[in-house]
């Protein structure tokens, strides 16, 4: 391991304070996505929307609108359940709009699944205006590695190598690169003095 990491001089009351932040930022996130009005998760191919309406609600009283770049779900007549902007375009004929009934509680919900055109991309909110996740924080389902092309396939996995080094306080693929080609370079030229060399 390099001493280029700035994480494995950590003191013990340091590494403590890290993760004390950590637990609140993951406490805050889940307040903030929780005073929403809908629940939203994702793979890295696709978002779902869910959100409660009443019971009598039917299909025809709902104005749902879905483009490349937009979202707008309400009932006829009152305030927008969603609406806003996209961080990232959908594919629109790809993505559609459903009405449920539930048991717990019994009512209905409204379901939307949004597929992304960008399958390698984690979204911070389903629309701008709303609070952001922490995307870096997102371990992907390992079983849905498999039904990406190749290619893919490797650019998520290289993603995750990097968010799991970057957790662990280690260097990401990039970093590693770096610092292999800086260690080469010293081996060619022991004259310079490397001592001070930031990574980054």
């Amino acid at each position: 391991m390099s001493s280029a990491d700035p994480e494995q001089n950590l003191s013990p009351a340091e590494l403590a304070d890290r993760e004390r932040e950590e637990t609140e930022r993951k406490a805050r996130e889940a307040a903030e996505q929780a005073q929403l009005p809908y629940n939203w998760t994702q793979t890295i191919r696709d978002v779902d929307v869910t959100a409660p309406i009443p019971a009598n609600i039917k299909g025809r009283d709902m104005e749902v609108t879905l483009t490349k770049s937009k979202i707008r779900v309400a009932i006829k007549g009152q305030e927008p359940i969603i609406e806003g902007d996209f961080p990232h375009p959908i594919l629109v004929d790809e993505s559609s709009w459903t009405l449920e009934t539930t048991t717990k509680p019994p009512g209905k919900e409204v379901n939307v699944h949004l597929d992304k055109v960008n399958k390698v991309e984690w979204w911070p909110h389903v629309v701008t205006s709303a609070p952001k996740i922490d995307v870096t924080k997102i371990t992907p389902e390992n079983s849905s590695l498999s039904d990406l092309d190749g290619e893919t396939r490797a650019m998520v996995e290289k993603m995750m190598y990097d968010q799991r080094q970057k957790e662990m306080g280690g260097p990401t693929s990039g970093e590693q690169k770096k610092m292999d080609l800086l260690k080469q370079f010293q081996e060619q030229h022991p004259e310079m003095d490397f001592s001070n060399a930031k990574m980054g």
